[in-house]
């Protein structure tokens, strides 16, 4: 098996505040806009009479899929990078320092920028959904 990227996937709870927030804040690209629903996606998902709508956004080498469901999960608390299973997009910048300063306010950070052990300059910040998103610069 020869597996290559073709999409990371956040489920939200309202796809058109997250749309806006990778969009307009990230400046990621919105490619397409689907719904799917039927008795083969809630097969497919394991959740009965299942819906989503969904968005795919340009990522560079790979899509960023948000996805709504109706119906809406159990809620859950939002989780850290330290819990099994939790997951984040990892999006490149040129200008860490750049983008964190035009990060509009009601933006939620972890930290402002820092450089690691291994050089590597990052930032975590979280979406409209509490969603962690991991900013990297190079």
């Amino acid at each position: 098996m020869d597996a290559t990227a073709h999409h990371f996937g956040v489920t939200v709870t309202d796809l058109d505040r997250a749309v806006e927030f990778y969009r307009d804040v990230l400046g990621l690209e919105v490619l397409t806009r689907f719904s799917v629903g039927g008795e083969a996606f809630a097969t497919g998902v394991g959740i009965e009479d299942a819906r989503a709508d969904f968005a795919h956004l340009d990522a560079g080498g790979a899509r960023l899929e948000l996805v709504e469901y109706t119906p809406e999960g159990e809620p859950r608390e939002t989780p850290g990078l330290n819990q099994p299973g939790a997951t984040h997009p990892g999006l490149s910048v040129d200008d860490l320092d750049a983008v964190y300063a035009g990060l509009p306010e009601d933006v939620e950070t972890v930290s402002e920028p820092q450089t690691t052990e291994s050089g590597t300059r990052i930032m975590f910040v979280r979406d409209p959904e509490g969603n962690l998103v991991e900013l990297l610069e190079g």
